[in-house]
């Protein structure tokens, strides 16, 4: 069986007409013009409009993509890209005194968002300072850690701001 390339057009029973975006070792992923995008089975039953005479690599981007992913995450100290709550993009901080002489002020909520992510990335590289440091025994270690955990639960505030629950602060799990 020859592989289409990327590009080809094809007619499927079920999703109608579409062009291949991507091969992989075991699908195509097809734009298909009434569905959207689909992966099929390579050895699916389909019409092939128009072939792409494309050499196919059967290493998806997507795969190159999220092996570079894992592998800067792992050696690198480049940070994930953490995202707002949708319901709050775009919003305002307002904090308004007790004292109703002074001026009330407002901080645009995603530079206020960007801030506490900033807190969060410096305290994981700290942990991380501190989990590789030669000069501190394991106790010490241990210590400081829980310090950070401690910070990390006093910032469980903000939670309500992370759109994704994975990205949220954790403090200590109480036992």
């Amino acid at each position: 069986m020859k592989l289409l390339g990327i590009g080809s057009r094809i007619n499927h029973s079920e999703y109608g007409k579409g062009v291949v975006t991507n091969v992989t070792s075991k699908h195509y992923w097809v734009t298909f013009i009434e569905n959207g995008l689909e992966t099929i089975e390579l050895d699916s039953e389909f019409e092939v409009i128009e072939a792409a005479e494309d050499e196919v690599d059967t290493v998806s981007f997507f795969d190159v993509e999220s092996s570079l992913v894992q592998i800067l995450k792992k050696w690198s100290d480049v940070t994930e890209v953490i995202s707002i709550a949708d319901k709050w993009k775009g919003g305002k901080l307002i904090l308004e005194p007790g004292d109703t002489s002074l001026q009330s002020k407002e901080i645009p909520i995603d530079g206020f968002f960007h801030k506490i992510t900033m807190v969060r990335d410096r305290l994981r590289v700290m942990e991380q300072k501190i989990n590789s440091s030669k000069n501190l025994d394991e106790q010490e270690k241990i210590d400081l850690q829980q310090y950070i955990t401690r910070s990390y639960g006093s910032l469980t505030t903000f939670n309500v701001l992370f759109k994704l629950k994975t990205q949220q602060f954790v403090g200590q799990k109480s036992s």
